[in-house]
């Protein structure tokens, strides 16, 4: 089968999580003999930022890392852009929601005169935050939509802006993220981005003053970071470890005790379920794991076993000590953890969740293979020891 997908950018993760879960479902894809193309606009905010940073490096290190992925991505510029061309053969064609309103109009338009099935596929929560941005896309050529929690599928069937929507919730990269052996460097770190202020307030309660008040040593990884950030961090004892590419990741969390989930306030009061692709790898690294509140509103884990929920920042002090001094205690939660991500949750997962939505489409194609192992055992895939720090998109 032949897919063509239309995403912000394959080739840089800065301040980009989605592309987390792209390149584990373009990797399922590929390995399962499909033909892939991920067209993503030249002057994509997201990989000028990472050239503007840190160079070509990080470009050539991601392609080493994931050497499948080479000669996937190709840049265009949507003025001159040929669909004719650029869809021409398809079977399948995603079209992310992070895309121009023109293109997604004109793929649309293009669609009615094609053979392929189109999907949109929304992974943010634009559509209760900028409603009229969202609703500004024309979707009327689409045959639906891929929305990462029901929640959202719900938002696009009652607004109108779609007829067909699935939940296709985000996954681990399983043949990346599993857990590594290193030694231990600390007590927690964090991989995150501070952003545009949406979870300020709780990156204090749940992360910054837990850390201080129980004086752990602690790392924190990620961009857009104000001074006034990083002035916070510096007082609360916490190093700022800059961007961290997500090949970088798995390595990173096998050298710390603990890690914590922090959603933003749109996802834990509007968008209920949706727990975004941080948890499901660091999961599937294999170490434990603190929340602050959100619902799980799916169903998609066990809270308490596969990770602990802080109702507020005393708790998450309480939870925090109790995992680094309670080595039976984080030993079943990697476990749990783990062991949910391989059953349920990995982008081989998701690929077998889209063939049935196309096939649900009438779209057929290679035969789909069984998921793949999470993590072959020559490479590491079994649980490291409490002794071996373990522990963030």
């Amino acid at each position: 089968m032949t897919f063509a997908l239309f995403y912000h950018s394959l080739l840089s993760d800065w301040n980009h999580g989605n592309a987390h879960f792209l390149r584990g479902v373009v990797s399922e894809l590929v390995a399962r003999g499909h033909d892939v193309t991920v067209w993503e606009p030249e002057d994509a905010w997201s990989l000028q930022n990472l050239r503007a940073e840190h160079g070509e490096g990080p470009v050539e290190a991601f392609l080493d890392a994931y050497p499948q992925l080479r000669g996937i991505s190709r840049s265009y510029d949507p003025a001159t852009l040929d669909l004719d061309e650029a869809l021409g053969g398809a079977d399948a064609v995603v079209v992310h929601e992070w895309s121009d309103h023109d293109l997604v109009a004109r793929v649309g338009r293009h669609r009615r005169g094609a053979g392929y099935r189109l999907l949109f596929h929304d992974t943010h929560h634009r559509a209760v935050t900028e409603p009229e941005t969202m609703g500004a896309y024309d979707l009327s050529g689409f045959d639906g939509v891929l929305a990462f929690g029901d929640v959202l599928r719900r938002l696009y069937l009652d607004r109108g802006w779609a007829e067909r929507a699935w939940t296709w919730h985000e996954a681990a990269d399983t043949r990346f993220f599993y857990p590594r052996e290193a030694e231990r460097e600390g007590d927690l770190v964090w991989v995150g981005n501070w952003g545009d202020e949406e979870r300020t307030a709780e990156l204090h309660e749940f992360l910054l003053d837990p850390v201080e008040a129980l004086g752990l040593s602690a790392r924190v990884h990620g961009v857009r970071y104000p001074e006034h950030a990083r002035a916070a961090l510096a007082a609360a004892g916490i190093e700022y470890g800059g961007w961290l590419p997500s090949a970088d990741v798995p390595r990173t969390l096998a050298q710390f005790g603990v890690t914590v989930h922090v959603p933003r306030r749109p996802y834990v009061e509007a968008l209920p379920g949706i727990p975004t692709i941080r948890p499901f790898e660091t999961l599937a690294c294999g170490i434990p794991l603190v929340c602050s509140p959100w619902d799980d509103a799916e169903g998609l884990f066990t809270p308490g076993e596969d990770f602990l929920i802080a109702r507020d920042g005393a708790e998450m002090q309480r939870h925090l000590r109790d995992v680094l001094h309670d080595p039976s205690l984080a030993a079943s939660l990697r476990a749990h953890g783990l062991a949910t991500i391989r059953a349920r949750h990995t982008c081989a997962h998701r690929v077998d969740e889209l063939d049935a939505i196309l096939a649900e489409l009438g779209v057929g194609g290679v035969e789909p293979a069984a998921p793949k192992p999470a993590a072959p055992p020559e490479r590491g895939g079994a649980i490291s020891s409490p002794q071996s720090p373990i522990p963030s998109p």
